[in-house]
């Protein structure tokens, strides 16, 4: 393969075009958050008081969350089934 087929943003090569023929179209939607900030606590306390505040779990561990609280459907039980008959 060529240099530069994936990630970088050139098509210099399009064998993936012969594989991906009469595959379904698929649109991403942009889930990006419309704003995120960061939150510092004083102590636990102050980060418990907020966790109830937002009517959500948050540890010591948690990275982030979404506000109002996402409910995030699974992808891992998709499947796509051809319907053409050949």
């Amino acid at each position: 393969m060529k240099s530069g087929f994936f990630f970088d943003g050139k098509v210099e090569d399009e064998i993936w075009r012969k594989e991906w023929k009469d595959m379904p179209e698929f649109i991403q939607e942009d889930l990006s958050p419309f704003k995120s900030i960061v939150v510092h606590f004083r102590n636990k306390e102050a980060m418990k008081r907020f966790a109830e505040l937002v009517n959500q779990g948050i540890t010591i561990r948690t990275q982030s969350i979404y506000y109002p609280k996402e409910e995030w459907e699974g992808i891992m039980d998709k499947e796509y089934y051809d319907t053409k008959e050949e």
